[in-house]
């Protein structure tokens, strides 16, 4: 389960910029095509986060639909797979423009 290393390296991104704060809420974007599953994330979160400046802290995932663009008509078209065609022409050159992305968006600290 890869997913218990990624939610330990969100806490350890998140205690590295609360300077020393507990933090209250995170907010986190994970791409729909990233290969990362949100409902594991959620639930690694309370383990991972017990003793750290996290405990008690609000997740809040926001998914992020994948989104490319056709390099043969300029189409902006909706992903559902990393290799997917364009809804425009049915085209396979597709370059990602969203949906593979895993980062913490914002946290929130107590003063």
């Amino acid at each position: 389960m890869h997913e218990m290393s990624i939610t330990q390296g969100i806490i350890d991104i998140c205690e590295q910029h609360a300077g020393g704060r507990r933090v209250l809420s995170l907010d986190v974007e994970i791409g729909e095509l990233s290969g990362v599953v949100p409902e594991a994330i959620e639930f690694c979160f309370e383990a991972c986060s017990q003793g750290t400046l996290l405990e008690g802290a609000r997740l809040n995932i926001m998914r992020i639909p994948g989104r490319g663009r056709c390099r043969d008509c300029g189409a902006d078209t909706p992903l559902t797979a990393l290799f997917g065609a364009c809804t425009g022409c049915g085209g396979y050159r597709v370059t990602m423009e969203a949906g593979e992305e895993m980062r913490v968006r914002e946290i929130e600290v107590d003063e």
